[in-house]
């Protein structure tokens, strides 16, 4: 498969956040924020800084190693295990929750830049080592968000068959009917087809929770890059943040702790998640449910799961898995259980890191680099074809189709539509027109106004009127247009935020993903565009 790649500054597509940007751009305004800077000189200091930050390995390692029994290892896997035994072998780690067939395509992106990131710094640095690991995310409850995704536009949803609680841990037996319906829709057999049809019915069908499938999911698909997948949710890993977890039961120091920082940063820029009084969650079955204090009690939010002070401390040190961190103390526990230098993520994510700094330095956590996963647009021969046809640039392919029409229109046009100029000088001549009246009677200024707001009006319907014939002109260019914008940017989003990613491994194989790798810039803030040639 031949295939090119272009790269449009990320600030230039209109896609990100003003943080993300100026995180991006390294604006001073952002700097305090964060530790160290998302380049290679950034990523440099980070290692440096991770050595004097020891992990348990020995935690680590037994416990990948009991997740991963009964799966097949690939070699790279296998080494890779063996090499998070040494302690100069460091981690690059992105998370993400188990979404369903790994839900939409930024999936695939944030851990194939892990491996690019972590090909770099093995190259860069040979006396260490880098291996690169997905952090599943698999507490999270939201199944309104996990158990969806799309394939060639049909939309799936899986309600959970009545369970609740941790995704991770739900049993996926009732997804049989919705892969058959899936599978129907593979199209004709062929290798790529048959591979996924394989890979997903293995997983969600022969595996007793969420989890369990999408490591076998992820490490199916990945393995031979190396990537290590880590579920978090265990009772070996979990006891290593006990300290953290029992100061946040008793004292309640995050939300204080991470106030001032939040305050400072929201002078700026949106703040994208606020701590609560306890940051932890219960989890059991069927359950995952927030924590509140009440004096010298705490109870689990609509449930009628209490305890005094000595009940609870032996709850956690007894059974550590059933407390889960949210979104504030969740990265705090990824650096406290990874040796980890590096962490990719997308925009969301790049902005409530922005928001921890101030806790890890509280509990003398390491802070790692952050950096914004790459974003991918995959564009096809006949896409390709049109945006030639239609002359435009791969910049002005991110401007919303309404402005792009309209410029295309202007940029077409035999004849001028537009009346800025003549509108200017209609101005001009009523304000002439208001003040003479004025001079002759003070009491007309309003009529004046109000016959100049009808002119107004009556210009801007003259001008929609040209515009709407001019655009009848080019109803074929412009069909074209919005034909290539919709299928770039489906629902007027990125195609890495609507679409999975099977239906382009069935076009290109698995290639398709070693396409991703090659372009990746690991170190660049630069939106990818893929163009594949057949």
């Amino acid at each position: 498969m031949a295939h090119r790649f272009s790269y449009i500054q990320a600030q230039q597509t209109g896609f990100f956040s003003k943080l993300v940007t100026d995180y991006l751009t390294h604006k001073e305004g952002i700097k305090p924020f964060y530790k160290f800077e998302w380049d290679s000189e950034g990523s440099n200091k980070a290692i440096e800084e991770r050595a004097k930050y020891p992990v348990n390995r020995k935690v680590l390692t037994d416990t990948l190693s009991k997740q991963y029994a009964g799966l097949e290892l690939h070699p790279k896997v296998e080494h890779n295990l063996r090499l998070l035994e040494q302690e100069n072998t460091f981690t690059v780690c992105t998370a993400h929750q188990p979404n369903l067939l790994t839900g939409y395509l930024y999936f695939v992106y944030k851990i194939l830049h892990a491996v690019k990131l972590t090909d770099e710094l093995n190259n860069s640095h040979p006396d260490k080592k880098f291996v690169p690991v997905y952090y599943m995310g698999s507490e999270d409850n939201d199944l309104e968000e996990l158990g969806v995704f799309k394939f060639r536009g049909e939309k799936y949803v899986w309600d959970g068959d009545g369970q609740s609680g941790a995704v991770g841990r739900m049993n996926p037996a009732g997804l049989k009917k919705m892969l058959s319906e899936l599978f129907k829709l593979f199209g004709p057999p062929g290798k790529d087809a048959d591979r996924l049809q394989n890979i997903f019915t293995q997983a969600y069908l022969k595996h007793k929770t969420i989890g369990a499938a999408t490591q076998y999911l992820v490490n199916e698909l990945f393995g031979k890059f190396g990537v290590i997948v880590l579920d978090p949710d265990d009772a070996a890993l979990k006891a290593l943040y006990i300290p953290v977890m029992e100061d946040e039961l008793l004292h309640q120091n995050a939300a204080p702790v991470l106030a001032k920082q939040i305050e400072l940063l929201g002078q700026q820029y949106k703040i994208q998640a606020h701590p609560r009084d306890i940051n932890l969650f219960y989890l059991a079955d069927q359950l995952r449910s927030r924590i509140e204090r009440d004096g010298d009690k705490w109870g689990v939010v609509n449930t009628d799961i209490q305890w005094s002070k000595s009940q609870l401390l032996e709850e956690l040190h007894t059974h550590p898995e059933r407390f889960s961190p949210n979104v504030m103390l969740r990265g705090l526990y990824q650096e406290t259980i990874l040796p980890d230098v590096a962490f990719i993520g997308g925009g969301a994510e790049v902005a409530y890191w922005m928001q921890l700094k101030t806790l890890f330095e509280h509990y003398n956590g390491f802070f790692p680099c952050i950096y914004l996963r790459q974003s991918v647009m995959i564009m096809n021969p006949a896409q390709e074809k049109l945006q030639n046809q239609l002359d435009l640039s791969l910049k002005e392919l991110f401007k919303s189709e309404e402005l792009l029409t309209k410029e295309y229109v202007t940029r077409n046009s035999v004849g001028d539509w537009e009346t800025k100029d003549e509108s200017d000088a209609f101005d001009y001549i009523i304000k002439e027109v208001r003040a003479k009246a004025i001079s002759i009677d003070s009491t007309l200024g309003p009529a004046a106004d109000a016959a100049l707001t009808r002119m107004r009006y009556q210009l801007t319907i003259l001008e929609k009127k040209m515009l709407r014939a001019e655009k009848k002109k080019m109803e074929v260019q412009l069909d074209r247009l919005s034909r290539l914008k919709s299928a770039l940017f489906p629902n007027g989003s990125l195609q890495e935020r609507v679409d999975n990613f099977s239906e382009y491994y069935m076009e290109y194989g698995e290639v398709f993903f070693d396409a991703i790798v090659e372009g990746i810039k690991p170190f660049g803030g630069e939106f990818m565009v893929i163009h594949h040639d057949k």
